[in-house]
């Protein structure tokens, strides 16, 4: 007993064919989309998908009710779907397809200017079924964080519905530390989906990134099939050029003003530097160069 694992039923189609048939699928939809008009992708999408049931040896009725037992098994289905889109990204590369918008950041490490820091699953199954319907994730900021930085937080979203209303959700949170910033949005297509958050500098450095996926509809208690595959997580992380040039000229203005007092300390005899009997004010780290200049101009004017 202890040895025995979860079978499938053999009246549903098992796990390997159940693969290869999602592959397929994605596969139709992406044929339909490309060559037809918006008017057109559901009679090619219907069309492409028939015979690819065909190749398989299945119909659409067995397909439908294989899809609802593990639609009530999301445990299951997950590693079933991960499969299925290593191997369609595996197949873009090697058709030479465009990766698209969401591509751009792909090879990006948690290090860099603009870095990926997403650090949980790239990849989601959910139903409206708790607790699959919802996903929680949070970012801690540690030394990846600095003040100024701004985010873009994006996905791609694939719904498989036979009916209902799609209703995803995404909200994001930025938390400062005097203040939290947050951004959401709704989506019910499938196709990419981005949250921007570009905050100003005055409100320090961030401290976490944290949020929830959400999919909506499980006061309904119908058991027909509703999946939302949520895959390509990323949130990418921008360091401010115009924080970090503020704070070079800030530095290289504090080094120009302690130059100058230390000049003005070792001169003798009179002029516009500082007499050596006066008394000069040391150069810190806390002193604004702009305060030390005040009083350096202070001090000439006491001859």
């Amino acid at each position: 007993m202890a040895g025995c694992k979860p079978t499938t039923p053999s009246e549903v189609i098992q796990p390997d064919e159940m693969e290869d048939l999602l592959v397929d699928y994605h596969i139709a939809r992406g044929m339909a989309q490309l060559e037809s008009n918006y008017g057109e992708q559901t009679y090619k999408q219907l069309l492409y998908w028939q015979a690819a049931l065909q190749k398989h040896g299945y119909t659409q009725e067995q397909f439908d009710s294989s899809m609802v037992y593990y639609y009530t098994r999301a445990d299951r289905f997950g590693p079933i779907y991960n499969h299925v889109l290593a191997r369609l990204q595996d197949k873009a590369v090697s058709l030479g397809a465009s990766e698209g918008e969401i591509g751009r950041y792909s090879d990006l490490t948690s290090y860099g200017d603009t870095a990926n820091i997403w650090v949980e699953n790239t990849t989601h199954v959910m139903v409206p079924v708790p607790p699959h319907h919802r996903f929680e994730f949070s970012i801690e900021g540690d030394s990846i964080f600095r003040e100024g930085d701004s985010f873009l937080m994006q996905f791609m979203a694939d719904f498989v519905y036979q009916s209902g209303k799609k209703d995803g959700f995404l909200y994001v949170a930025v938390d400062y530390p005097d203040t939290v910033v947050v951004r959401q949005t709704h989506f019910s297509y499938s196709g990419l989906s981005q949250i921007n958050i570009k905050p100003t500098t005055t409100l320090g450095c961030p401290k976490r990134v944290h949020g929830f996926f959400y999919l909506g509809g499980a006061d309904d208690p119908s058991t027909t099939l509703r999946l939302l595959f949520v895959n390509n997580i990323q949130l990418i992380r921008f360091h401010s050029k115009n924080a970090e040039k503020t704070k070079k000229e800030n530095t290289d203005s504090f080094q120009s003003a302690e130059v100058v007092d230390r000049r003005s300390a070792s001169a003798t005899g009179r002029g516009d530097t500082v007499r050596s009997s006066s008394k000069v004010l040391p150069a810190s780290r806390g002193t604004s160069p702009n305060r030390m200049v005040e009083r350096i101009d202070s001090l000439k004017s006491r001859k």
